[in-house]
């Protein structure tokens, strides 16, 4: 069964730090590219981060760039979503998504590319 599992979310204090992991069962995730995705009820859903399976590169929304960093590691077949200087806004709940083709990260964090494989989501809270 191909899947991603979301993991590593939780309540946490404004300032304090989580560390996502999304795993990859059925597949290799160094094959595809890799976003982080969040959503609020009743909000869109924004693009967190995304990172190329062919250079590394990545890309940052503007309201998360400086405090997350995105990375893989592709001997756990995992990437990691560390998340620093949490704030209430960052509260909500975050997916990771695999897309075989992309052109650019950021497209693929602008959804201009429909994801392969979506994982079932984790829950962050944060408070103020």
């Amino acid at each position: 069964q191909l899947q991603l599992v979301e993991s590593g979310g939780g309540l946490v204090q404004a300032g304090e730090s989580l560390r996502l992991s999304c795993t990859a069962s059925g597949f290799s995730l160094d094959l595809v590219h890799i976003g982080w995705f969040r959503q609020v009820p009743g909000k869109v859903r924004e693009g967190v981060s995304c990172i190329s399976s062919i250079d590394g590169s990545t890309y940052y929304a503007r309201s998360v760039k400086g405090r997350f960093t995105i990375y893989r590691d592709n001997a756990k077949n995992t990437v990691y979503l560390q998340m620093n200087g949490l704030k209430p806004e960052d509260t909500a709940v975050y997916y990771c998504a695999a897309v075989h083709e992309i052109t650019t990260v950021q497209a693929m964090c602008l959804e201009h590319f429909e994801s392969d494989y979506w994982g079932q989501g984790t829950q962050v809270t944060v408070s103020s």
